[in-house]
């Protein structure tokens, strides 16, 4: 088990609201892991009342419990930092502003 894989993984993982992966979104904090296969990822919501957070909870520790290794996966929301679109990478940038540019 390792992070890189749990966070090429973790790349599948959409935000159904803004149509962009987690990662690119820089929703995922940290993945720590532990010796038994457990793996913890610490993340956020781009807002703290997102509805389907309970989906992306479950996509997430789908994805993590996919890689080679993982047992169990565990996902830690926290809200300090607060998410900022700073935290986007230029990927994702650049897809939100081709779906804005598709609904014109």
């Amino acid at each position: 088990m390792n992070e890189d894989r749990i966070m090429e993984a973790l790349e599948n993982v959409m935000d159904p609201e803004v149509g962009v992966n987690i990662v690119d979104l820089g929703l995922v904090y940290g993945i720590k892991e532990e010796e038994n296969g457990k793996a913890v990822i610490e993340m956020t919501l781009t807002i703290p009342e997102c509805p389907l957070a309970d989906r992306i909870i479950a996509d997430v520790k789908k994805a993590a419990g996919s890689v080679d290794g993982v047992k169990q996966a565990e996902v830690q929301l926290v809200f300090e930092p607060k998410w900022t679109p700073a935290r986007m990478n230029d990927e994702a940038r650049e897809q939100i502003r081709a779906r804005q540019s598709a609904m014109l």
